[in-house]
């Protein structure tokens, strides 16, 4: 955030009209960008969203009411959450392998047939 306001101060400088004082002499730059309301608007969205993203950081903060003893009970039942997701996924992962044990058998039997079906064919192509 200090960095998007050193940068929009700098444009600030670069691209604002120079102020006339009475006893003293200073050189114009011509060399203006094209839109410095273009710079405006978009530092502006920049610190704005800056200042909202600060805001989400800090509503993510825990609060002071958050004692020792609600953060323990928290944390436990975030691990009883965590045992459960766990169990429900040994449970998936093994009728995935019984699964998989069935697919791989049907390949097998699959195989075993084509090549029956070939030898078969190949026997009866040759004349004895």
């Amino acid at each position: 955030l200090a960095d998007q306001f050193c940068n929009a101060i700098g444009v600030l400088q670069q691209c604002g009209p120079p102020a006339s004082f009475s006893n003293i002499q200073t050189a114009i730059n011509k060399d203006q960008p094209a839109n410095p309301t273009e710079y405006a608007q978009l530092f502006a969205a920049l610190i704005a969203r800056t200042a909202k993203d600060i805001d989400v950081l800090i509503d993510s903060l825990p609060s002071e009411e958050s004692t020792a003893a609600l953060q323990a009970a928290s944390l436990h039942r975030l691990e009883e959450e965590n045992h459960e997701a766990a169990a429900r996924l040994e449970e998936v992962v093994y009728r995935g392998d019984a699964l998989l044990e069935k697919i791989q058998s049907a390949l097998a039997d699959i195989a075993q047939s084509q090549l029956k079906t070939r030898s078969g064919s190949h026997s009866q192509a040759l004349p004895e």
